[in-house]
């Protein structure tokens, strides 16, 4: 057994019927979905801005960031809060499950799948009991400059 297996935690949430993982070491808190407002001339990804204990923390709408059908919020509809580069966001799921460990090697690399726009968002596919976790690149997802002149 190699000593460059390395065990990383994520939190997993589900779109549709697909689950997803982002590092744990990004998300801050889950927190239950709550009124947004709007901002004017942003991309349609971007949900609106949350008043989060004090602070405006912009939300994008995961569903439409990977070009998925949308869905009405329910009561499992959750916001993940990461922090990427000092810059606090939302990401408004359908549900978040779980956190689970994975280990490098049951982490594959993504499919590629040409003009596949949620391909550039994903990290690389994690295997854990019999599930299959897309693990996103919140880097790339988030789209920082876009985010900057929102928040």
């Amino acid at each position: 057994m190699s000593d460059t297996n390395i065990n990383t935690k994520y939190v997993v949430f589900k779109i549709d019927n697909e689950y997803y993982g982002i590092d744990i070491s990004n998300v801050k808190s889950i927190e239950r979905v709550q009124y947004f407002t709007r901002v004017p001339n942003s991309p349609l990804y971007i949900k609106g801005v949350i008043n989060l204990r004090g602070e405006v923390v912009p939300v994008i709408d995961l569903r439409l960031r990977f070009e998925l059908t949308h869905k009405e919020i329910d009561s499992n509809s959750r916001i993940i809060i990461v922090f990427v580069n000092d810059i606090e966001i939302g990401l408004l799921v359908d549900s978040s499950s779980e956190v689970i460990e994975i280990n490098s090697e049951d982490i594959d690399s993504p499919p590629m799948v040409k003009d596949n726009a949620a391909e550039v968002f994903i990290k690389g596919i994690g295997k854990q009991d019999g599930k299959l976790i897309i693990l996103i690149d919140i880097e790339k997802v988030i789209g920082i400059k876009e985010i900057e002149q929102v928040g």
